[in-house]
């Protein structure tokens, strides 16, 4: 299987800077190569999502059965960042044997950006769209034909003299990730023909992750440290690999490079990760909505203004762990900090 990947633009959207337990891929090239290094290839290789993954293989196992030509549905994966989705992506392509073209949603500007990526593929190739929700509504209405009927349409000169012409593409699939599936066009999400959300992990499951990850980069763990790195990785992937290796450089100068929990410990206070896994802008974030607004509910273009930072970021990397913990409830008004939220503030009066 090979992979291609286009290049993104320099403004990809807002993603918080400098934290550690964010969900987004890094700008350091050397990073992404290592983390690439970490994902697995393979069903058999891939920790979690188990109801997931038994529906993909039946939908590939299918295809490959039927042997008559035909590529597996489009296929969207949604849900937080960090979950997988463009690694279930690599898996989906490799268990297909296909080649796999990578790009994203704000990558592609214009129609003709995505009739050149089109017009390159093979046949049964498999193309993924990072951001997907993130596609301009011109790029959006030339990928409905592209993916329903495997046709490209084009028009050739202006004004007057302008014609259309349709071109025959390859059998392809399309992998769509998104973090906002709500945010899709009603007919580009029902060309889709496998919807699937990715789910928060389960603790047992971060630990596999953590275990297999520091065997990888040949780092000796002990089962305790691995489990209290496994309740502070916000039970996702991305963040557990990232913990790992920052705990394993902190082992490398400040022990013998084996990572027991004191090493752990004393790390992830370096780093300022409470038992939670909440870091200090998680924690700054509830704490500023406390003292100004206490327990009435806050709007979003509030919450942003009091942090800093953009409304999507706070929706899309701050809230849904905090939801998931039950530290924020959304209401009809606003946002509004639980009682859980402030007894854990309680146990952490800096920010």
């Amino acid at each position: 299987m090979s992979i291609e990947r286009s290049a993104a633009p320099a403004d990809a959207g807002p993603t918080p800077q400098h934290r550690l337990v964010d969900g987004s891929l890094d700008d350091n090239s050397a990073e992404q190569a290592e983390e690439a290094s970490l994902r697995p290839t393979s069903f058999a290789d891939y920790i979690g999502q188990e109801h997931l993954k038994a529906n993909l293989k039946l939908a590939i196992d299918a295809v490959k059965k039927r042997a008559d030509g035909t590529v597996l549905d489009h296929v969207l994966l949604y849900g937080p960042p960090g979950l997988g989705k463009t690694t279930m992506a690599g898996v989906i392509a490799r268990e297909m044997g296909a080649n796999l073209r990578i790009t994203s949603g704000p990558a592609i500007e214009r129609a003709g950006d995505l009739a050149s990526i089109l017009t390159n593929l093979q046949n049964g190739d498999v193309l993924f769209i990072d951001e997907i929700h993130r596609l301009r509504r011109a790029v959006e209405e030339v990928l409905y034909s592209a993916m329903e009927d495997y046709k490209l349409d084009i028009v050739i000169g202006k004004g007057p003299a302008a014609r259309s012409v349709r071109l025959d593409l390859p059998r392809f699939t399309v992998i769509g990730a998104t973090t906002r599936t709500g945010s899709l066009a009603g007919p580009l999400r029902d060309r889709f023909g496998l919807i699937h959300r990715l789910e928060y992990y389960k603790i047992p499951e971060i630990e596999r992750i953590i275990e297999r990850t520091a065997r990888l980069l040949g780092t000796t763990i002990a089962p305790e440290a691995t489990a209290l790195l496994a309740t502070r990785s916000r039970l996702t992937p991305r963040i557990a690999n990232r913990l790992t290796k920052r705990v394993r450089d902190y082992a490398d100068v400040n022990g013998d490079g084996i990572i027991d929990v004191p090493i752990a410990t004393a790390a992830l206070q370096m780093m300022e990760i409470d038992e939670l896994g909440l870091d200090p802008a998680d924690r700054n974030m509830l704490r500023l909505m406390l003292e100004n607004y206490g327990d009435r509910p806050v709007g979003l273009n509030t919450i942003a203004a009091l942090t800093g930072d953009e409304t999507a970021t706070i929706e899309d990397y701050y809230e849904p762990y905090l939801l998931q913990l039950g530290l924020l409830e959304r209401t009809p008004r606003g946002r509004v900090v639980t009682s859980k939220a402030k007894a854990h503030l309680n146990h952490h009066p800096s920010a």
